[in-house]
This record gives structure tokens, sequence and C-alpha cells, in this order.
């Protein structure tokens, strides 16, 4: 019997885009959180929004979370991450 190895890879090219500048200082910045719904992602999330209030001046903390971690947010998510203009976004991993 025949063996065929498949790739896992995705092999195509990632579109063409730019890194967005790094902000200077967190302070009183609009910071999203998104939780990828892994086992302690919250309680990760919990601790990440108590200390860049705390330590860093961070004015909002706006929270989202996809459905389940297997698959991409929704486009609903990150439309309303959009609509919120946060100045930047922490996606949290955690097991």
């Amino acid at each position: 019997m025949a063996t065929t190895l498949v790739n896992p890879l995705d092999e195509r090219d990632p579109p063409a885009g730019s890194v967005p500048a790094r902000l200077a200082t967190l302070q009183s910045s609009r910071i999203a959180l998104l939780d990828i719904s892994k086992p302690g992602g919250s309680i990760f999330l919990d601790r990440l929004e108590s200390l860049l209030k705390a330590r860093h001046g961070v004015s909002e903390v706006l929270r989202y979370a996809k459905p389940t971690f297997a698959k991409p947010a929704p486009e609903a998510v990150l439309a309303d991450i959009r609509e919120a203009q946060p100045h930047a976004v922490i996606e949290a991993l955690a097991d």
C-alpha cells in the first residue's frame, strides 16, 4: 500500500502588510485583550489587566473572547475590536 505524505503547513504567500509602529508608552492607552478560550486564559488576562493598569497607567482595558481556540476569531469579534479602536491588542494563550 502506498503512503501519502501531506504537508500541514500553509504554503500560500501571506498578504503584504506593514508592522504598526510600537507604542511609545502605555500611559493613558486603550488596550484590547483577546482570550482565545484555552483553559487558564481568563486567569492570565485578569492578572495582565491589573498589571497594565497599576504599573503602566493603561486607562482602559477592553475584553474579547473567541468562542473556541480551535478556529480563527469570527469576523464579528474582529469587527468589535476594530470598532473599539484600541491602541493595541494582546492575544492570550494559556493551558
